[in-house]
């Protein structure tokens, strides 16, 4: 018979599956070997309907599942909405334990709401799962701390809504000019690949000498058309090759991360985005009561730019001997002087929260302004580019002809 079951391991995490025993007496025996406390156990139906794909699940540990940011911004979202309407956490929990509709989503919930029923606070339980990041977790312990959960899910939705908003800007900024070097490579491909090599037939059925720059054309046409592979090895061996130095060295990370900021109009979007998210973070951790070291701790690792990261734990290092932040951040120049000197003004004035808050705002702004600016330029700077591709393809497919009127004059 195969029995499914519902059950707690020695780290009070909870395991659901299905085993085969012939009695469930003989199964729950099988289980308590393994180290599992049953909590439930059923006969398995035998049913040979197929589940739906809505309801499938797809398998692996719940507890390593990566949760999507829009997933957490609705979670936090509609708690807080709950609690600020004086529905108690474990209700809240299980009234979104009812609507969830995605089975990896309601696992977790459950087993969130089972371990609030034995005991644990809702930071503790969430720390079970790595979908959980630990800005979040902090802010909901500090809310657990001072008993305002409410105000703690608010700010946690703020921070999601505010990432999500930002890292969209940025994929739009990039997929922009990505679009348009496609659009050149396939265009030279479609000209070279197909318009000349009919061109030069003909030019070399009537006999005409070809001039040196379609001489050169032609030559990238035939190795186009006839060895498109070596193409694509060399573009397969530098994917690969960029993709391996950036998984396997660190060197070659930083130096991307720097080169970064150094590229027009690219370098202020990666780094006023990068500042904006620290600021943001920063801000509601040191307004929700967190200590300065653990704050700037949790805003450097919600850094995507490992130079900017690499900058601001500096800056931890010189703050934990002593050094004021603002000191210590006017060594890097990664750090604008405006932010230097908003947040020697909020640590004189011990308005800290406030004076990141207003930079996070004027970064946010900042990146807006440089994303539009990225995107005004490309479009005339892809214009000449484009032209400049034509136009050389025509010219060098026109100035052959000269030649043939010339054989043609001869000839008569």
């Amino acid at each position: 018979m195969k029995y499914k079951y519902v059950a707690m391991n020695a780290r009070n995490q909870k395991k659901e599956g299905a085993i085969e025993a012939e009695t469930q007496t003989q199964a729950v025996s099988i289980l308590r070997e393994k180290g599992l406390i049953v909590q439930d156990i059923t006969e398995a139906a035998n049913s040979d309907e197929p589940t739906s794909i809505w309801e499938m699940d797809l398998g692996g540990d719940i507890h390593t599942r990566k949760i999507p940011a829009k997933t957490l911004m609705m979670l936090f979202n509609q708690m807080a909405m709950m609690m600020k309407a004086g529905i108690n956490l474990s209700l809240s929990m299980q009234i979104l334990i009812d609507s969830e509709k995605d089975v990896t989503m309601k696992k977790i919930m459950r087993e969130l709401n089972e371990n609030l029923y034995n005991g644990f606070t809702l930071s503790q339980a969430m720390r079970n799962f790595k979908g959980f990041p630990d800005v979040y977790l902090s802010i909901i312990e500090a809310g657990e701390a001072n008993g305002r959960l409410d105000e703690a899910f608010e700010q946690c939705t703020t921070i999601c809504k505010k990432d999500m908003a930002l890292s969209g800007k940025i994929r739009g900024a990039m997929s922009y000019p990505l679009f348009l070097v496609v659009l050149v490579i396939a265009l030279v491909v479609i000209l070279c690949g197909f318009v000349l090599p009919t061109f030069k037939d003909v030019y070399g059925s009537m006999g005409a000498e070809l001039p040196g720059l379609t001489l050169a054309l032609m030559a990238f046409s035939d190795a186009l058309v006839n060895r498109w592979y070596i193409f694509v090895f060399v573009i397969v061996v530098v994917v690969v090759g960029v993709y391996t130095l950036n998984k396997n060295s660190a060197e070659f990370r930083m130096w991307f991360a720097k080169f970064l900021l150094k590229i027009p109009l690219v370098g202020p979007i990666v780094r006023q985005s990068s500042l904006a998210r620290f600021c943001r973070i920063m801000s509601t951790l040191t307004d929700s009561g967190i200590p300065i070291h653990k704050s700037m701790g949790l805003a450097r690792d919600a850094v995507t730019n490992l130079y900017v990261r690499d900058c601001i734990q500096y800056v931890l290092d010189d703050v934990q001997i002593g050094v004021t932040i603002n000191e210590a951040m006017s060594k890097h120049s990664v750090f604008d002087p405006i932010l230097v000197s908003m947040i020697r003004v909020g640590e004189e004035s011990g308005m800290l929260g406030d004076s990141l808050y207003k930079m996070a705002e004027l970064f946010e702004s900042q990146s807006d302004e440089s994303v539009q600016k990225l995107t005004d330029a490309m479009t005339p700077i892809m214009t000449v580019v484009i032209g400049i591709v034509v136009g050389t393809v025509v010219v060098a497919m026109i100035m052959p002809m000269f030649g043939v009127y010339s054989v043609v004059d001869a000839n008569t």
